[in-house]
């Protein structure tokens, strides 16, 4: 028995613009989040009552923005990949792959550490902050931040300055830019949470750029679904 030849045809599914965004919201949202994490905790000696009503108010308003910048932060991560195409490298692309995800692991456990500090120090705060679970959770919670998550940072920031300037996808001067960042996220001994801010600050940089080369793309008298060429030179 034969079957007819069936032809199957559909539209390739290309990249939202609106997806160019998604690295300036994550941004936006990771510092905010980070930023109010930060000052919620405090540095010395407070009163119970003072911490309770205000410290962990923020930090439920920070755990309650640090799922969304996640989501973003993978689009953003879609976004990048959308821009390598066919220049993709299976080896970098596996390291830019694993320490992205490792990076929004790390940075969603010490979220939930700050979580649950702040639900311990609601339970009983006139014993809670001298405790010693209370000083485990607070060093748990910054090693993550300030150590493995910014390591991880720096290895998704350095392997993607070298995709970018051996194919010339990026601009060199924002190659050297991504470098430089890598090398302070990699290299930083510095325990604030403050210094979490610069990954944040990078990928802010690479998403306005995205941007703009998006909306020049599809400006009027170009083409849609325009293949942009590597970009060599500056």
């Amino acid at each position: 028995m034969t079957h007819p030849h069936i032809t199957l045809t559909g539209k390739r599914l290309t990249t939202p613009r609106a997806a160019s965004m998604a690295g300036i919201l994550f941004a936006i949202l990771f510092s905010a989040s980070v930023a109010l994490i930060r000052l919620s905790l405090p540095t010395g000696p407070i009163d119970n009552e003072v911490w309770l009503e205000k410290g962990s108010r923020l930090i439920k308003l920070a755990l309650s923005l640090m799922p969304f910048a996640g989501i973003a932060f993978l689009w953003f991560v879609g976004v990048v990949r959308d821009r390598l195409g066919a220049f993709e490298d299976q080896f970098f692309s596996t390291i830019f792959y694993g320490s992205g995800l490792l990076f929004l692991a790390m940075i969603f456990a010490a979220s939930a550490i700050a979580g649950a500090i702040a639900t311990g120090y609601s339970a009983n705060p006139a014993e809670f902050a001298s405790s010693e679970v209370y000083q485990f959770g607070r060093a748990t919670m910054s090693q993550f931040f300030t150590i493995y998550a910014l390591r991880m940072a720096g290895v998704f920031v350095i392997s993607l300055g070298t995709i970018w300037l051996r194919t010339g996808l990026m601009p060199r001067w924002l190659s050297f830019i991504t470098f430089l960042f890598a090398l302070i996220l990699l290299l930083s001994t510095t325990l604030s949470l403050w210094m979490v801010l610069v990954f944040p600050t990078w990928v802010l940089i690479i998403s306005v750029y995205i941007l703009i080369i998006n909306l020049r793309s599809h400006a009027p008298g170009v083409a849609d679904g325009m293949t942009i060429s590597p970009a060599g030179e500056d």
